[in-house]
């Protein structure tokens, strides 16, 4: 699993967090097109599975983190139907641009790559907390993680603070009535279901606690 227990995530275990989670994906599709189905279009595990799968192929590639990241981001935003492909897609792609070309990142480095993800997806769907979208699920994580960085965690243990903050954002959206997206459309009727962009999202950081052994 790479170096993971030397505190930093090697290129390795990025390329490592991406089949995990297109494992994840490929485990949970039917769950999260039955979420679709309720307030979407019911293509979305369909969709993530098809992505992820063609991202698995592209992994042994790269040489450096943006690299992986790009190429990853790119084949998303090429093979996933919908408006997840373009979200996934830049935040993979932000989070290899902020990462740059190196082969290792310490936990503030990883979290300052994956908040610049997140605030990518913000940009591209113009979308905020509450908004009951993948969003309710990331900021909380990443802020989650970047509290336990710096409060002197170590980077398994703040995996796991992400992967908790994530579950609960992702659980949150369940009363919220969707603001943005297909689901919008059904204004109060979207109330009452999780949003599966939230859930999708909560796998990511799951597959890296699963990657780092968290």
């Amino acid at each position: 699993m790479g170096s993971v227990s030397a505190n930093e995530l090697i290129l390795d275990d990025l390329a490592e967090w991406l089949r995990r989670y297109a494992q994840i994906i490929d485990e949970n599709k039917t769950y999260l097109t039955e979420l679709d189905s309720a307030i979407g279009d019911a293509d979305h595990g369909a969709n993530m599975a098809r992505g992820t799968a063609a991202v698995v192929a592209t992994l042994d590639q790269a040489q450096s983190i943006d690299a992986l990241l790009k190429k990853a981001g790119m084949t998303l935003v090429s093979t996933v139907g919908g408006t997840s492909g373009p979200l996934y897609g830049t935040l993979l792609m932000k989070m290899g641009m902020a990462a740059g070309n190196v082969v290792s990142l310490y936990p503030d480095q990883f979290g300052k790559a994956f908040r610049a993800g997140i605030e990518g997806v913000i940009a591209r769907g113009k979308t905020e907390l509450e908004d009951k979208t993948m969003i309710d699920a990331l900021l909380p994580s990443i802020d989650a993680f970047d509290a336990a960085v710096a409060d002197g965690a170590g980077l398994h243990d703040a995996i796991e603070s992400a992967q908790q903050a994530a579950a609960a954002g992702r659980d949150a959206t369940i009363p919220m009535v969707a603001r943005k997206g297909r689901a919008s459309y059904l204004g109060e009727r979207s109330a009452g279901h999780l949003d599966p962009g939230a859930a999708s999202a909560t796998y990511l950081w799951d597959a890296l606690a699963d990657v780092t052994g968290a």
